[in-house]
């Protein structure tokens, strides 16, 4: 086995630029993806309200108007650029490791096997599931609550606010399990499925990955999200069921991953796994292509262009219109997003000149 050399000194600023490119794919995903999200996680968790995709569609829009499709958007806005941002630089760090182990030069397009691809996606998706869990915790129980006086949140503040108070960390991340299971899986196959595509595409071509046309960059990100999502849906469905059950003894439906997959098998068959699979998989093609484009694209640009292009998309997520919610934690949270934004800026200024230096 060869000698696995240290990384290059500019491993730190290639590590930001991962995040950087990261966030500019993960906030393209829930722009593109967020409506079908919604139907789905409806059809998993109410599968006794809705018939099917276009009743679910149907009655949203009926209750809730069209924005009822982006119930739970400034969540996954901030927590999805942070997700995939660390899904991306743990995959580039995971990727460089293993062709430091296979020997490959420096400089050379690694040709890594599928074992390593696969394990190098797992690896992302267990470091990713950290943030995920939270996240997507918050935002479906955001989603499936409907507009009006009867909504138990105001907003993602206030059900994050609640939770905590009454239940602690522990109820934060309520399903975390089924979450890690689902990312260990899911990322593997998702980063598996993309680079075995790109690195056939790239010996067969002879092009390097910032010359791959941009429709082939967004049909392998496609392919990508169908083989995440036919391996690892029954566990998604677990997930949201658990994410969205009550929290006390008589409120709860579910004792744990092994009580809720039992009972979805004996009250709704084999099927039951696979509600809400068809917008799922709708859903699948336009964000993950959304997310690959957005990270390939931006992986070659300077890294002052790409911290600029992240500080844009941060400053434009929606904030919540009663101005009382921004005290105590919101306000916090506002005053530091305003000086990472403000030294993140500082950094651009003086990064321009010499940072940022072509594709890696």
């Amino acid at each position: 086995m060869s000698k696995v050399e240290p990384e290059r000194p500019d491993g730190a600023m290639r590590a930001v630029k991962d995040c950087l490119a990261g966030s500019v794919g993960g906030i393209a995903q829930v722009f593109a993806g967020q409506p079908f999200d919604t139907v789905k996680v409806r059809l998993q968790t109410q599968p006794e309200l809705y018939r099917g995709t276009i009743d679910a569609v149907r009655k949203t829009i009926q209750n809730d108007g069209f924005s009822g499709f982006y119930k739970g958007t400034t969540t996954p806005l901030v927590g999805v650029g942070l997700c995939v941002s660390i899904q991306f630089l743990v995959m580039e760090h995971m990727k460089r490791t293993f062709a430091r182990i296979n020997g490959t030069p420096s400089g050379q397009t690694p040709n890594l096997s599928a074992a390593q691809l696969y394990m190098a996606g797992a690896t992302a998706g267990v470091a990713n599931s950290i943030v995920s869990g939270p996240v997507e915790h918050i935002r479906v129980r955001l989603q499936v609550q409907t507009a009006g006086s009867a909504a138990q949140y105001r907003g993602p503040i206030d059900c994050i606010g609640q939770i905590y108070r009454g239940f602690g960390l522990g109820g934060i991340y309520k399903g975390q399990v089924a979450t890690v299971i689902r990312e260990f899986n899911g990322y593997g196959m998702y980063f598996l499925a993309y680079e075995a595509l790109v690195q056939r595409t790239m010996r067969q071509t002879g092009r390097r990955r910032d010359q791959l046309p941009s429709g082939l960059v967004c049909l392998y990100g496609a392919a990508a999200g169908f083989a995440m999502w036919l391996t690892s849906y029954p566990i998604d469905v677990i997930k949201s069921k658990l994410q969205t059950d009550g929290f006390t003894a008589g409120s709860r439906k579910y004792n744990g991953t092994i009580d809720c997959a039992q009972k979805i098998m004996r009250q709704e068959g084999f099927k039951g796994f696979f509600r809400g699979i068809t917008p799922c998989l709708l859903r699948a093609a336009p964000a993950n292509a959304a997310t690959f484009i957005g990270f390939e694209m931006a992986m070659p640009m300077r890294f002052a262009f790409i911290a600029t292009l992240f500080i844009c998309a941060v400053s434009a997520a929606p904030l919540p219109a009663d101005r009382a919610l921004y005290d105590g934690t919101l306000g916090g949270l506002l005053k530091t997003l305003s000086g990472l934004t403000a030294a993140i800026g500082d950094l651009v200024n003086q990064s321009t000149n010499d940072l940022g230096q072509g594709p890696h």
